[in-house]
């Protein structure tokens, strides 16, 4: 289970004191997930990080419902979006996005430090199994809930002076290729590591020159010639004027806890992810498909 020694949990007793309540009232906001909790061994426990949090959050309708931080995965039309949210605002309230990698976004979700987590963790026909899995293995999972954003196609990056190298059934690891490897994590090496073990490839046996912490770095290396190939999305590929070989379709969507679904900036991504403009964009970039776009695919049980 992911953890981190200097998170502190309170108990149930700690809280209502901490809060001023009684125990029971505590037991009561725990089992109706308004208290961000987790029941270990039968009790209640309570990250101390996440308990200020809710209490700023509550405070005067929101004391930090002026702003909202999306980290996790790297994707250039989320980008945009964002930057596009931020200029046709009035200056009153800030989105801001970074990307970590989604494992990163998860951790930084969990302590407190990120409302929004995109990430990528599942291709094709919607089979989120794993997903589930991995999120259900954070400790205060019961007050997130998993809302679908879009699809996206996922493969090979390459130079174009190369891509005749892959107009043939060859088989690419076997070429002596230089590689560029996502950290440990990220979405896009998951895939990697699944398509290489489809290959019957072991994921060590590549030649590796650099690890990248995100896509667009990724194919920085490439574009400079600092490497040869990597694995990535369609429209970072596209953007960095690179070769591209799809090889799955991905679920990008976003982890966040219940209250933050219905934030206004929250809700006004959703609303421009659903806008025909935002589809023109998609097909502008390349290797996007929405639809269903803010859909609730998981409720943190």
């Amino acid at each position: 289970m992911p953890a981190d020694s200097n998170i502190i949990y309170m108990s149930t007793k700690q809280v209502a004191e901490y809060l001023d309540l009684n125990e029971k009232k505590v037991y009561s906001m725990a089992n109706h997930r308004i208290l961000p909790a987790t029941k270990v061994t039968g009790k209640w426990l309570f990250p101390k990080v996440l308990i200020d949090r809710w209490l700023m959050d509550s405070c005067h309708s929101g004391m930090l419902s002026d702003r909202m931080h999306i980290t996790g995965s790297d994707d250039p039309l989320l980008s945009m979006l964002v930057a596009q949210l931020m200029s046709e605002g009035d200056h009153q309230e800030i989105i801001s996005y970074s990307s970590t990698g989604s494992k990163s976004g998860l951790e930084l979700l969990s302590r407190g430090y990120a409302d929004v987590c995109s990430i990528h963790w599942e291709s094709e026909h919607g089979n989120r199994d794993s997903l589930f899995s991995l999120l259900k293995s954070y400790p205060n999972h019961q007050q997130w809930i998993l809302v679908s954003g879009y699809e996206r196609h996922q493969g090979l990056m390459v130079r174009q002076e190369m891509a005749s190298l892959f107009e043939s059934n060859i088989a690419v690891p076997q070429q002596p290729l230089r590689w560029v490897s996502r950290q440990k994590g990220a979405g896009s090496q998951r895939h990697l590591e699944q398509w290489l073990t489809e290959q019957n490839v072991n994921v060590n046996e590549l030649l590796y020159t650099a690890t990248a912490k995100s896509e667009r770095e990724l194919a920085g290396y490439i574009a400079r010639n600092n490497a040869d190939i990597g694995f990535g999305c369609q429209a970072v590929a596209a953007e960095s004027g690179l070769h591209f070989i799809p090889k799955l379709t991905e679920s990008f969507d976003f982890v966040m806890s219940q209250s933050i679904f219905f934030r206004r900036q929250l809700q006004a991504l959703i609303n421009l992810l659903n806008q025909t403009q935002t589809t023109q964009l998609a097909n502008l970039l390349s290797g996007y498909q929405l639809t269903k776009s803010g859909e609730l695919l998981w409720r943190g049980q």
